[in-house]
């Protein structure tokens, strides 16, 4: 894997595991933000309120230093970490795996809790679809009208996305590639006559 892509999740994805008649029941979703995780986190809490743990664990941005693990009242280590570690092994990010836990009267153990939580998280990555995403990053710059066609040429070589374009007395435009291509667009760019780039870009 190159470092300009990461692995995520395209949509929500469930599984479900039983182990001595208490039920798994791990949700993977897709989030960007930690505001999205929070939301997610109230919702499943208020949908499974009468689950005796909700555990979890997330994994955020494309560097992979983003993340947490949560047991929820189980023994420390038994819960968020075997979900995390999942995360981990498929080298997934921009994920938050929930697990709820209903208990089924026989206690499992702190090696059975471990072994039981992996395997839910293992279900629910198994029953996603996974994706692959570049690393994107986002340039923007002004130029003279008359540059325009010097512009347009490099766009279409490039194939950069074109995020916004305005045309007044100077032209502006907002561009997003690849971060390993983001060099040579820039270089390229830069040789327009007129052109500046926009500092906060």
């Amino acid at each position: 894997m190159s470092e300009d892509t990461y692995k995520t999740i395209n949509a929500p994805a469930e599984g479900i595991y039983t182990e001595k008649r208490s039920k798994f029941i791990a949700i993977a979703l897709p989030v960007r933000t930690v505001d999205e995780v929070k939301s997610h986190l109230e919702t499943y809490q208020k949908k499974y309120y009468d689950a005796r743990h909700v555990c979890y664990a997330y994994m955020l941005g494309a560097e992979r230093k983003d993340f947490r693990a949560n047991d929820n009242g189980e023994p420390s280590g038994t819960a968020g970490k075997p979900i995390l570690g999942q995360i981990n092994s498929n080298e997934l990010t921009d994920i938050l795996i929930i697990v709820v836990r209903y208990f089924g009267g026989i206690k499992l153990g702190t090696s059975g809790l471990i072994v039981a939580y992996k395997a839910a998280a293992a279900e629910a990555i198994a029953a996603a679809e996974i994706i692959e995403k570049t690393v994107d990053e986002t340039v923007a710059f002004l130029f003279e009208y008359p540059f325009m066609n010097d512009v347009m040429r490099i766009v279409k070589e490039e194939e950069p996305e074109i995020l916004e374009q305005s045309y007044d007395m100077d032209c502006r435009m907002a561009l997003r590639i690849r971060k390993s291509m983001m060099p040579k667009l820039r270089a390229r760019l830069e040789k327009v006559e007129t052109l500046r780039f926009e500092k906060d870009a």
